[in-house]
Order: C-alpha cells, then structure tokens, then sequence
C-alpha cells in the first residue's frame, strides 16, 4: 500500500508530455523504479531539426510584448533534443547543464537518434576572401550554438553544445585580414567554446552557418575605406499599411507616417555624401518582422539604422533614446544618441540588450532611434514639423560619421 507522501510523488512524475499528442507519436511513459521508497525518473526525449526561415532559441517564455529573451538564431537542419513542451514552445536540451526554448514551428520531428557518447570536434580552418575571414570548424553533427560579442578587446565567442574537443590543429591562412586569434576551450563536458580575437576595435559583424557539418563563422572586415561614398546603409521606416504603432497625442497623427517621412530625409542626406542608401520600405505598406529581417539579410548592408517613435502611458514622459542588443555594436547607437541630444530633446536613454527583432540579427551593426514620445504634446509638436524632421536626419548622419570615426 503506497503512502500519501509517495502517491503525491508518483502523480507528480507521472504525466503524459504533450509532445506525445502533438506529433501522434507512441511512446513508453515514463518508467519508475522503486527502491526503498525513492522514485527514479526516466526522461522521455525526441529528436528533431530546426526549420523555417529564422529558427531562433530563448532564454524563456517572456510574457512582455516583446517575448521571451532571444538567445540566438541558428541555422536549418541542426539537431535538437526535445524534453518538453510549453505553449507556443519546445523545450529543448542543449547540453547536460543547458536548455532553451525555441517556438514549434521552427522544428521538424525526426526519427529517433541515438545520440553517441560524444560528438567531436575536428580540424579548423582559417581563412578569407575579399570582404569576410572565415572560421571553419569541423564536427560530427550540425549541433546548436550562442554567440557572445566581446570588447576591449575585440573578438566574438561560440558557445558550440553538445561537442567535445578533438581538434588537433589549425590551419590558418594569410588571406584572413580582420582576425588576429583564435583558440578553444572545454568549459564544460559537452560546451566547446570558440574565440576569435579581432584586430580592430570597431566589429562591422558576422554569421553563423553550416557547410555540411562544418560550423562557420563570418566575420566581415572593417571596410578598407572609410566615408559614405563607401559604406551600404540600410534604412527601416518602422511600422506600415495595418501596423500604425503608435498615435499623437494631441494630432492624432500616426508613427508609421512619421517614420517614413523621417526615413526618406535620412535617405536623401545620406546619398547626398553618396551614400548607398537600402529602405526596408519606401511607402505604406505591410512588413512583418521576418520580411524585413529577410531583405536586409539578402541586401548584405554595412549597417542599419531604424527608425520609430515612442509612447508611453504617462503623458509626460519625453525624449530621445537609442537601441542596441550587442555590446559590440553599442557605439553606434551612442554616437547617434550624442548627436540627437544637439536638438535640445530630452534625454530617455541608450538602451542594451534590447530584444527588438531587427536588433537581433548579427550581421551588420544595427541601431534603434526611438526620436521622441508622440504622446508628449511639446514633443509631438515638434516630431510633426518638417524642419525637425530634417534636422533629426542631418544628426542621423553626423551619428554615423562619428562612429566612423572611431575606426579611424
């Protein structure tokens, strides 16, 4: 006859995973064992391979309106280890002491794998073509990654789960440029770290892929030349078509019309000093987040810079403030800052680790202008005034060519 302590024990692990319902698949529950009353566990795990256009994983679920804190995005077709399932969400093990989340539709259920005793590692290869240097890092299985942008000094680190050290060498290569080291380190049974130190301070960005079974990581070069003339600037007019965001105060007037009108004045300042100038969108229309990641992906520019304005319940909040998510693209977003302080807006802040989809990708230094609060009256009057408008691009500009500066 069981106690009540130990019925409460056994309902307590014995469930059902929904991940048995959702893929229609048989499987064992969890097994018990009994031994002088203690219950041992055993896990039931699927298998799958990340899917969609950008499979991203999350630290957790995150209830804000900007979701569960982005780890990372990764490639297609890399395995994972399902354990869980929570909403809109797997959770999924990334190592012995490691797990994420990542949402449904980014994973494809596999037949069940077998999972050897390691995966390793193997020989590296360093190397570089005219605008990128290449990490090639050899492996058994394409496994699941983070990456850590790190400054002072410059280099990045890849977190590679699930893989054990069997490196023996590294070849690297006189056409790599921009890196100056790299090595490795155990840092755990199943966590193989990556770094690349940087020979510049400022880091123009970089990816992560696969090639087969081989994780490479692409670093871009600090342009040769450094002005306008040379630069590819991508611009994104926040919002569009359905999405209005936020709406004046006083005016009535809607952000999307605002970002626009201030998008296209950056454009023409900025192609004036000749500038290659990419806009997300040039008129009002409907772009989802992916889309937008999507085409800057595809347009390779040299940097982004998005436009917006803020909103807040309090009517007397006010100011300018700019965003970044990567401590090694923060100088752009605090130039900028600096710049639209000029305009005598007060002072919201500059904002890190910020969880907005377009700060996310890696790729390219990116930044985040919220220009000022459309629900304060005194700034929402200034924000409809065309001359503003230009006199926020011109600082735009002036941002951008201090922190060329920087590089210099």
């Amino acid at each position: 006859m069981f106690s009540g302590k130990c019925m409460i024990s056994c309902f307590k692990y014995l469930r059902i995973s929904a991940l048995v319902l959702i893929v229609g698949m048989t499987l064992s529950m969890n097994s018990f064992a009994q031994n002088d009353s203690i219950l041992v566990k055993k896990e039931v795990v699927l298998s799958g391979k990340t899917q969609g256009a950008l499979p991203f994983l999350k630290y957790g679920p995150g209830t804000d309106r900007l979701g569960g804190a982005k780890m990372t995005y990764l490639d297609t077709t890399i395995i994972v280890q399902i354990i869980d399932s929570l909403k809109d969400d797997y959770i999924v093990r990334l190592s012995k002491n490691h797990e994420a989340l990542i949402p449904k539709e980014n994973v494809q259920f596999i037949p069940a794998i077998k999972r050897p005793d390691y995966y390793l590692t193997s020989s590296w290869t360093v190397s570089g073509d005219e605008k990128y240097d290449y990490v090639s890092v050899g492996l058994d299985e394409r496994l699941p990654y983070k990456s850590l942008q790190l400054i002072d000094p410059s280099r990045i680190m890849v977190d590679i789960y699930g893989a054990t050290g069997n490196t023996n060498w590294i070849t690297q290569l006189k056409s790599a440029k921009e890196i100056k080291n790299v090595y490795y380190e155990q840092i755990e049974d199943d966590v193989f770290r990556v770094t690349v130190e940087l020979k510049h301070a400022l880091q123009w960005g970089y990816s992560i892929n696969y090639k087969g079974k081989s994780l490479v990581i692409a670093v871009k070069r600090q342009p040769d030349r450094l002005s306008l003339s040379h630069l590819k600037i991508a611009i994104d007019a926040g919002h569009g078509g359905t999405n209005t965001g936020a709406i004046g105060a006083k005016s009535g007037v809607k952000e999307k019309d605002c970002n626009l009108q201030i998008a296209k004045e950056l454009e023409r300042y900025l192609k004036r000093r000749g500038a290659e100038v990419y806009m997300t969108r040039s008129s009002d229309v409907d772009l989802s987040m992916v889309d937008r990641t999507l085409m800057l992906r595809a347009a390779k520019p040299d940097l982004l810079i998005s436009i917006h304005h803020n909103s807040a319940d309090n009517h007397n909040v006010k100011g300018v403030s700019t965003y970044y998510r990567y401590i090694g693209f923060k100088p752009l977003s605090v130039t900028i800052l600096n710049r639209m302080l000029e305009l005598d807006l007060a002072e919201f802040g500059n904002i890190g680790s910020f969880n907005f989809s377009l700060n996310g990708p890696t790729d390219y230094p990116n930044c985040l202008v919220e220009v000022a609060f459309l629900s304060n009256e005194a700034d929402e009057k200034r924000i409809t005034d065309p001359r503003f408008q230009q006199q926020v691009a011109k600082k735009i500009r002036k941002g951008i060519l201090d922190w060329i500066k920087l590089a210099k």
